[in-house]
């Protein structure tokens, strides 16, 4: 297998575009620029960027990419790359742009690119320099990890940022974006792997050596520890495959973590409790799924990469909140002894659950995972799940689902992806949805049909929370990209990572929740 990213050296710079030596200097672009702080750039270009105004291809629309060479100037090549208008700029927009002209460098092999941030944005040169080293590292990815190249793959060596400022606190920024890059590139990689070659087994082997990297505690509970612990809603889904399972638990312990907050108790510390859906691949089982894309199936475990690679972030960055980490690890497999609908199941809880369909298997595992993190000491919880593809149909693949209570709780987690880029967006939560997974026999059913299918899966997941700050995220739309766009590749995304890191790193800011 060959490498799937790297991370370029990062290094600030304050000098003036034509100073800067670079393959290519990708500049930001408005609607209606004038680029009066870059007069010169006209005349370096032999008059190209007037003529692709007039043209009309220099427009300044979100992501359009005009490339031209200079002259005179130590860059070769200039990129400007559209922000849309300024109204509508953000960091993200910013990130984007970066991850848009990394790309265009890789695409043209180059292994040097500058990128500036444009004055009078309303963003600050910290968030330029935090999200522009986000979006650097981000390019320097390659979902092709089994192809031979020939000619081989190329990657940025080194980006120069311009960000308005210098100084202990830019440079923090820097590291920051630098890890928040790194650890989301590793979740792409994971979520990237084929199923042969990342079984439970495996994905649990790699995750302790991740934890170990950053400093992490970790444990692996195997088959034998799995039924002591009762946990019959992760040994069920798990009885199809030939693959024992796992659940990995982590921990992040601060020496000076926060207290104030938990459950409305100062004198108790917070811990923050991350569980993400790890089935490393999803026939559906007896429920089986249609032919066509369930070789997407292997990423399935895109939310227990998420949680592990956040929680790397989270230990690397020293964030100060205590955290632990529960990932159930399975394939959900067709088999002589594979759950049946009809069966019933016996959580860890000790509540049963009648399996109506074997296909929504996720919030199975995760229900266990839930309770045993309740038991490690969460006092906040977050799972991350690609668990419904009826959130796909409310949302579409560009925003995860947001569902929790209270409100606050899911409020201080929505303006965490905010921050991280990561676009998701509140859904409901009607108790009396829980009427469509009543079963006759048991407690409650595994699922309630295609009506509302979204939401009758996050209440599902609640009956298992104790009532602590919860939020789900469904993130069954946005962790894969179908189709390539200029700032992300066709494949995964990494999606959650940044959020928790972002959750985990503002944990000072949560007051009572």
């Amino acid at each position: 297998m060959l490498t799937v990213h790297q991370t370029p050296a990062i290094a600030l710079t304050t000098k003036a575009s034509r100073d800067i030596e670079t393959d290519l200097l990708v500049v930001p672009v408005f609607e209606d620029d004038t680029l009066t702080d870059e007069a010169d750039l006209d005349g370096a270009s032999g008059g190209e960027v007037a003529r692709a105004r007039a043209r009309g291809e220099l427009t300044g629309k979100a992501f359009d990419l005009v490339f031209t060479a200079v002259h005179g100037w130590k860059a070769s090549h200039v990129a400007l790359v559209g922000v849309g208008s300024r109204q509508d700029f953000s960091p993200d927009r910013l990130r984007r742009a970066a991850v848009t002209g990394g790309l265009a460098a890789r695409r043209r092999r180059m292994t040097s690119v500058a990128i500036v941030h444009r004055p009078g944005t309303g963003v600050t040169a910290p968030e330029a320099a935090r999200v522009l080293t986000e979006g650097a590292i981000l390019a320097n990815f390659d979902g092709a990890s089994y192809k031979t190249m020939d000619p081989p793959r190329v990657w940025l060596d080194t980006v120069q940022l311009r960000v308005g400022g210098e100084g202990p606190v830019v440079e923090c920024a820097v590291e920051r974006g630098r890890v928040l890059g790194e650890c989301t590139n590793l979740a792409r990689s994971l979520s990237n792997e084929p199923s042969n070659a990342l079984t439970p087994r495996a994905f649990a082997e790699r995750a302790t050596a991740i934890a170990a990297d950053a400093g992490l505690t970790s444990e692996i509970l195997d088959e034998t520890r799995i039924a002591e612990l009762k946990m019959g809603l992760l040994l069920g889904v798990a009885r199809g495959s030939e693959e024992p399972p796992r659940v990995v638990v982590l921990r992040h312990e601060p020496k000076k973590a926060v207290k104030v907050g938990a459950l409305h108790d100062p004198t108790r510390q917070v811990v923050l409790g991350l569980v993400g859906k790890g089935i490393t691949f999803d026939t559906g089982g007896i429920s089986i799924k249609p032919a066509d894309n369930m070789d997407k199936m292997k990423d399935d475990m895109s939310g227990g990469a998420a949680v592990l690679c956040a929680m790397a972030a989270i230990s690397r960055l020293q964030a100060p909140v205590r955290c632990v980490a529960v990932i159930p690890m399975t394939e959900n497999m067709l088999g002589g002894r594979a759950i049946k609908p009809g069966d019933v199941l016996t959580s860890a809880e000790g509540k049963t659950v009648e399996v109506l369909n074997t296909d929504a298997e996720g919030r199975l595992i995760l229900g266990d995972a839930l309770w045993y993190a309740r038991q490690l000491g969460a006092t906040h919880l977050v799972d991350v799940a690609t668990l419904t593809g009826a959130c796909v149909v409310a949302l579409g693949k560009g925003a995860s689902g947001l569902f929790g209570t209270p409100e606050s709780w899911v409020d201080r987690v929505r303006r965490a992806s905010e921050r991280a880029g990561d676009r998701s967006w509140p859904m409901p939560l009607f108790n009396d949805y829980k009427e469509l997974f009543k079963s006759e026999i048991a407690d409650f059913g595994n699922t309630g049909g295609r009506a509302g299918g979204a939401i009758t899966g996050a209440l599902f997941i609640k009956e298992f929370t104790g009532d602590l700050p919860w939020v789900h995220m469904d993130i069954a739309g946005s962790a894969w990209a179908e189709d390539a766009k200029p700032y992300q590749p066709a494949g995964a995304t990494g999606v959650g990572v940044r959020t928790l890191a972002e959750l985990a790193l503002d944990a000072e800011a949560w007051g009572n929740l």
